[in-house]
């Protein structure tokens, strides 16, 4: 995939009870559907229907994977590798992750950067958990007067951890978009 990645860390495995309720807001904002497995969605995400404005003359349509992972639904590997090397998040969030849900853009315009976004800040609604962004030189001071914002690492990679609120607050604000 070539866009933007957001990751939605949590504290324990999902109930299949929200699973459901998770494809079911992917399927209501979904022009194509694609269940993998259960947790794991290939889409095409209708941009309007999440509140994005102003596209331009792209299509709205725009395509993505949402996948479920850690230990018991799958890709326990590469939840375990994307974890591997960064920090201990437990003092930063509240708790060290054991599942996430990672929200992958198949493009990579502005209208990408915005639909992960608000994609990432509408399954947050259903699943909990707080999201993780790395960011740009020069985006810490942007960010750190939002609304949502957790906590911010200043390594090689600045990353913030926020709230769904954060996410629709970063994605309003001239010139937005994600690092990857």
């Amino acid at each position: 995939m070539a866009g933007p990645v957001l990751v939605i860390e949590l504290p324990e495995a999902l109930p299949g009870a929200v699973v459901k309720q998770l494809r079911d807001l992917l399927v209501g904002t979904s022009a194509w559907f694609e269940e993998k497995r259960p947790g794991e969605y290939d889409i095409n995400v209708i941009a309007d229907r999440l509140g994005v404005m102003n596209s331009g003359d792209v299509d709205k349509r725009r395509p993505f994977l949402v996948s479920v992972m850690g230990p018991g639904i799958g890709d326990a590997e590469i939840f375990e590798g994307e974890h591997a090397d960064g920090p201990d998040l437990a003092p930063l969030i509240g708790f060290r992750p054991t599942h996430a849900v990672d929200v992958i853009a198949g493009c990579n315009s502005q209208i990408d950067h915005i639909t992960t976004a608000l994609l990432t800040a509408s399954i947050m609604d259903v699943v909990g958990g707080v999201a993780s962004a790395e960011l740009w030189d020069g985006q810490m001071t942007v960010v750190a007067g939002l609304p949502g914002v957790l906590a911010m690492t200043d390594e090689s990679w600045p990353t913030v951890f926020a709230t769904a609120e954060f996410l629709r607050a970063w994605a309003a604000q001239p010139g937005f978009r994600l690092l990857k």
